[in-house]
C-alpha cells in the first residue's frame, strides 16, 4: 500500500517564524517512516483516506475542511465525512469557532484509543460466542460421517502460528514433546506460549529438546521448571516441530524475506503445518526420539 502523503517528492512545510508555506523535496528516510506509521494505522482498522487526514492534521495542526481537502486532493464532501468518522473513533476533535476548524489527538493517544477500540469489540464478540453457539446447535444438523480424517492445514504469520501452537498444547491429555532451537525457544519465550507451557506441565508430561548455543541456554536459565525435562542435540537447522500425545503434530518454519546478506538484517516469516497424519506423526515422533539420545 502507498500512503506516505502518496510518496510525492515535493512536500510544503509552514514556517512559523516566515508566516509563509515552503515547497521541501523529502528524503527517503522521511517516506519509509511515514510509511511505516502508515501502514501500523491499518491494522487498527483506519482505511487509507482516513489515515492520511488523520496524518495531515497531526502534523499541521488546527486547520478547516477546506484547507485539509486542499492539501491532500481529496474531495471536500468525502473530507467531510471522514472528519466525522474519525471524530466517532475519538482522535479527532471539532473546534467551535467561525470558521469551523478541526484538530487531531498526538498520535501515541490516538493509538491508546484505537487499541481501545478493539478490546471492546472483542470482548463483544466473546460475550456473543455462547448465544451464537446454541442458536447453531439448535438448528437440524444433517448427518455426517463420524470416521476420523487426516487432514493438513496450512498456517502463516506469528499469530495464526501461535494460536494454534496454544490449541495444541491445551488439548494435550498425557505427552507434549517439542523440538525447539534458539530462534524458535526466542519466540516462545517471549510470548504466551512459555506460560501456557508452563501451566500444562503440572497436568501433562513436557518434552523440549533444543539445540547445543549460548543462545538456548540462556532460555533455559530462564525456564528453571525444564530443567528435567529438556535435552540437547546438535542439530540447529531442523524447523521447530511439536507432538501432542503422538495424535497430531505441527511444524514451523522460519522463511527468510528479501536477500540482504547481513545476518542482523534479516527479515523472516512465520510458518507452519498442522497434522493429525498418523505416518507423519509417527516419523516425527521416531526423530524426535533419536534427538533425545
Amino acid at each position: 500500500m502507498t500512503l506516505a502523503m502518496e510518496s510525492n517528492t515535493i512536500v510544503k512545510v509552514y514556517s512559523k517564524q516566515a508566516e509563509v508555506w515552503k515547497l521541501v523535496k523529502k528524503d527517503q528516510s522521511y517516506d519509509q517512516q511515514l510509511t511505516i506509521i502508515e501502514e501500523t494505522l491499518t491494522k487498527f482498522g483506519l482505511l487509507k483516506n482516513e489515515i492520511r487526514v488523520y496524518m495531515y492534521l497531526a502534523r499541521a495542526g488546527e486547520r478547516k475542511a477546506g484547507e485539509i481537502a486542499e492539501s491532500i486532493s481529496l474531495h471536500r464532501t468525502e473530507t467531510y465525512r471522514i472528519l466525522r468518522d474519525l471524530e466517532k473513533k475519538g482522535i479527532v476533535f471539532s473546534i467551535f469557532e467561525k470558521p469551523l476548524k478541526f484538530t487531531a489527538v498526538p498520535l501515541d493517544k490516538a493509538i491508546d484509543l484505537l487499541v481501545d477500540e478493539q478490546k471492546i469489540k472483542i470482548k463483544l464478540l466473546e460475550q456473543e460466542k455462547t448465544s451464537l453457539v446454541k442458536l447453531w446447535l439448535s438448528i437440524p444438523q444433517p448427518k455426517v460421517e463420524t470416521a476420523k480424517k487426516e487432514l493438513f492445514q496450512m498456517l502463516e504469520g506469528n499469530q495464526q502460528v501461535l494460536i494454534k501452537a496454544i490449541e495444541l498444547l491445551e488439548k494435550t491429555e498425557k505427552k507434549f514433546q517439542v523440538f525447539a532451537s534458539a530462534d524458535y525457544l526466542s519466540d516462545f519465550y517471549y510470548n504466551d506460549f512459555s506460560d501456557k507451557l508452563k501451566s500444562q506441565a503440572a497436568k501433562v508430561e513436557v518434552k523440549l529438546i533444543t539445540d547445543n548455543s549460548q543462545k538456548s541456554a540462556y532460555f533455559i536459565g530462564q525456564m528453571p521448571w525444564l530443567s528435567e525435562n529438556q535435552n540437547i542435540a546438535d542439530n540447529e537447522k531442523l524447523p521447530c516441530f511439536m507432538i501432542s500425545d503422538n495424535k497430531e503434530a505441527m511444524i514451523a518454519f522460519h522463511q527468510k524475506d528479501g536477500e540482504d546478506k547481513e545476518e542482523s538484517k534479516k527479515k523472516y516469516r512465520t510458518a507452519a503445518i498442522w497434522t493429525n497424519y498418523s505416518a507423519l506423526v509417527n516419523t516425527l515422533q521416531v526423530l524426535f526420539s533419536k534427538l533425545a539420545q
